[in-house]
């Protein structure tokens, strides 16, 4: 079917838009010997080179929530990557298995940075990506991941952590922060709310430009609508949610002005 007729249906709601444009694909890459498997997507009705952002998931491994983040920003007119942390079907579910999983790259900050800047470098490798304008965000685990990210000073515009854990064991890294950052807290975010103080001190130290949003009253995971609070003090916020995708787009326009 041709890019003219794909257009033409779409215009006469034969076809839905999402199908005109949208286009997805399962990626697999490595970090040393390690098989990942990520996600792409971006919107071919969008022409030339655009900005790329990276998508890390969160502590159960890359599924359906962090590539439906992914098509939102494809369809912002970014190309979007879900990267994989784990590696190729390492997708925990118990709360012992996504524990235990997940304290591997917490303990190993080495392992974590080469992990999401893996996922960096497949992104940058694809021909519709503007290679001077990169950003990344990330999702609880991937919050962390996102910052570490720009700790290890890759070449990125700005970051954005949405209920992510701040912490570091070298806050001292965060000099080789070269882009800004967001963090998006949850007001009653009992995981991650402790950390707000020492990472604050952590972006002043270093002179990072940095903002915090904290949305009133918002827990861990409030962006995740299959957040039903299986897991005490992680719940779904819609109006959090909404508002931080909000800030991330005015972000966004932000660090990738011309």
């Amino acid at each position: 079917m041709g890019k003219w007729l794909l257009s033409s249906l779409a215009v006469l709601g034969l076809i839905s838009p999402a199908f005109a444009g949208l286009k997805t694909q399962t990626v697999e890459y490595k970090e040393g010997n390690t098989v990942l498997e990520g996600y792409l997507a971006y919107d071919d009705s969008f022409q030339g080179k655009r900005p790329g952002v990276l998508v890390v998931h969160e502590w159960t491994g890359l599924g359906n929530y962090a590539k439906s983040r992914a098509d939102k920003l494809a369809q912002l007119g970014y190309v979007a990557f879900a990267a994989d942390i784990y590696g190729k079907g390492v997708r925990p579910t118990a709360v012992e298995d996504c524990m235990k999983t997940s304290g591997i790259y917490y303990k190993d900050r080495g392992l974590f940075r080469k992990r999401v800047n893996a996922g960096l470098a497949q992104l940058s490798s694809n021909e519709l990506v503007d290679t001077s304008r990169l950003a990344a965000i990330g999702y609880c685990f991937g919050g962390t991941a996102v910052l570490e990210l720009a700790r290890s000073g890759a070449p990125v515009k700005g970051v954005v952590s949405f209920h992510g854990g701040l912490e570091s064991p070298t806050p001292a890294d965060a000099k080789n922060i070269k882009g800004k950052v967001l963090v998006c807290q949850g007001g009653a975010d009992t995981f991650t709310l402790s950390q707000v103080p020492g990472f604050e001190k952590e972006m002043k130290d270093a002179g990072v430009d940095y903002k915090i949003i904290t949305y009133e009253g918002a827990q861990h995971s409030f962006t995740n609508p299959e957040a039903k609070g299986q897991l005490k003090g992680a719940l779904y916020n819609e109006k959090a949610d909404k508002g931080s995708w909000k800030a991330m787009k005015a972000f966004f326009e932000t660090i990738f002005k011309p």
